[in-house]
């Protein structure tokens, strides 16, 4: 009998089985990560090897040392999540993965790892979206949370909203049509010459200064669709900065992140129906957190956002993610590939 033949019988055992316990890796970008989760809301560890002091020094991550560093240290994540968890792999039902998106050479070391310890195990594998597992890490913290609900995501690389229609089924209502939320406050860290990684230096700096100080303006966010753009508003604080060098560092940095998270806020809100939740690292910025939870309190909406171990890259999401898709029957073969550019 085959792997995927016999994969497939064990995912039928696993869809009526009672507790399913899955190991889970991340290595879509700088962070090596690998947790234990079972039922797809039981965290019983998460271990996280980070590598911002390694690419602080060149301001961004270099995807080749990234994809070096993750070959270093994924085995040794692995068996410390493991060992938090004072479980052996004889105990793992099945291994979830992030297949994408991402950096494809960090995507493959976590894909290769996988496969080999799905195949050395003979156990289920389950490739799992990215973003999907952002939207899950909600499920860690809140444990009554069910969908549909709408989902604000974002990242570094994407800002999204999304709506849940269940736990595998998703739409994208809208998003940006340039750079992403992260992308825009790390770029404009670098011009107020603050160190990687930009966003929260630049939340920590914002606090000093007046948010209304300056209006970063952009008319193609005063629109009612769901579509947004933080280009423009990047451009204006590039412009601003260079003629105006004595500008205070912290009114620019208040002013721009007030703009950019006014924008998130205000178009995701008014998707929303009765919960919004939010997902994705820029989740883990507190006036964002702040200004949505007014925002929703005021229309009636439930606002849920991760807690911050749950905000940026983690295994533990993804292994929540895996979860709702082998009991959905969506499981992978050994042929599961790297997507960098993959969609929801």
């Amino acid at each position: 009998m085959s792997y995927i033949d016999i994969a497939k019988k064990r995912c039928a055992q696993l869809q009526c089985s009672e507790h399913v316990t899955i190991l889970s890796i991340e290595t879509s970008c700088d962070e090596t990560a690998a947790a234990i989760v079972r039922d797809g809301r039981v965290v019983l560890s998460n271990s996280v090897y980070t590598q911002i002091p390694l690419h602080r020094k060149f301001g961004g991550v270099v995807p080749e040392l990234a994809s070096r560093n993750h070959v270093d240290q994924i085995a040794i994540v692995v068996e410390q999540a493991l060992e938090d968890a004072n479980l052996c792999y004889a105990d793992i039902d099945a291994i979830a993965v992030t297949y994408g998106p991402g950096l494809v050479g960090a995507l493959l070391v976590g894909v290769s790892f996988a496969k080999a310890l799905a195949l050395a195990l003979n156990i289920q594998l389950i490739g799992t979206h990215h973003l999907m597992g952002h939207i899950a890490a909600n499920y860690l913290t809140y444990p009554d949370l069910e969908p549909p609900f709408c989902c604000l995501i974002a990242s570094g690389g994407h800002s999204d909203i999304v709506e849940v229609k269940d736990y595998v089924t998703f739409e994208r209502l809208g998003g940006t049509r340039d750079d992403a939320a992260g992308e825009a406050f790390d770029k404009v860290a670098r011009i107020l010459g603050l160190p990687y990684p930009g966003g929260p230096e630049l939340e920590k700096l914002a606090k000093q200064g007046d948010p209304k100080a300056i209006k970063f303006h952009s008319s193609f966010n005063e629109s009612d669709g769901y579509d947004m753009s933080f280009s423009g508003i990047k451009t204006a604080v590039i412009n601003h900065v260079h003629n105006h060098p004595q500008v205070s560092k912290a009114d620019v940095a208040a002013s721009f992140q007030y703009s950019v998270n006014t924008i998130l806020s205000d178009k995701a809100v008014h998707a929303a129906k009765h919960t919004l939740a939010l997902a994705g690292g820029v989740s883990a910025n507190r006036n964002l957190r702040d200004m949505l939870q007014r925002k929703c309190d005021k229309k009636g909406l439930r606002f849920c956002c991760p807690d911050f171990l749950y905000c940026t890259d983690n295994a533990s999401m993804i292994g929540s993610a895996g979860y709702y898709l082998l009991k959905a029957g969506r499981i992978s073969d050994l042929n599961l590939n790297a997507v960098p550019y993959l969609e929801l």
